[in-house]
């Protein structure tokens, strides 16, 4: 397996890859509410893959996991005081990050999340947080597991799920 950033090339397989997660959940207790091209949505994914922040993991040529990795946050992060102090460009965020059912429980989440670490610190960021939708199990564990805080849950707006509570962490660089 190999962890790329995606070219605009790959927005079709990418975008097909969202969807086949979206696919795979649907009746799963671990749902997490996307819907096909809201979130993620084609224009997000298109200008994460233009920005270079869109990262998948390919094995065989197939698409295996994905990732967006940037400085970009949800507003309501600014409502909540964050114990390590960084400016914006300082901390780096983790979003959309999902593996295909058919290569779950075989470490690729790990590997995924051990590479955006291994970005931040070598970009020299102080932080890495994202927020996890309550309830979604799996990756709560995945994410204390490799050494994230819990630090709050808050309740936040998205367009796929409305305003739901989000569990938010951080990683210390």
């Amino acid at each position: 397996m190999k962890i790329i950033k995606a070219a605009e090339e790959q927005y079709t397989a990418v975008r097909a890859f969202y969807h086949s997660i979206i696919d795979a959940l649907k009746g799963d207790p671990y749902d997490l509410g996307w819907k096909k091209d809201i979130y993620p949505g084609p224009d997000f994914l298109m200008e994460s893959i233009r920005k270079g922040e869109l990262y998948i993991a390919t094995e065989d040529g197939n698409i295996v996991a994905s990732m967006v990795f940037n400085h970009d946050c949800n507003d309501s992060y600014n409502e909540f005081t964050w114990p390590t102090d960084a400016k914006p460009d300082e901390v780096s965020v983790i979003h959309a990050l999902a593996v295909s059912k058919s290569h779950g429980r075989k470490g690729i989440g790990r590997q995924m999340v051990g590479f955006a670490i291994d970005m931040a610190e070598k970009n020299g960021q102080k932080a890495i947080r994202l927020d996890v939708i309550k309830g979604n199990l799996p990756a709560e564990k995945l994410y204390l597991g490799m050494g994230f805080r819990k630090l709050h849950t808050l309740q936040m707006f998205y367009e796929n799920v409305g305003w739901t509570d989000f569990g938010l962490y951080e990683y210390k660089i």
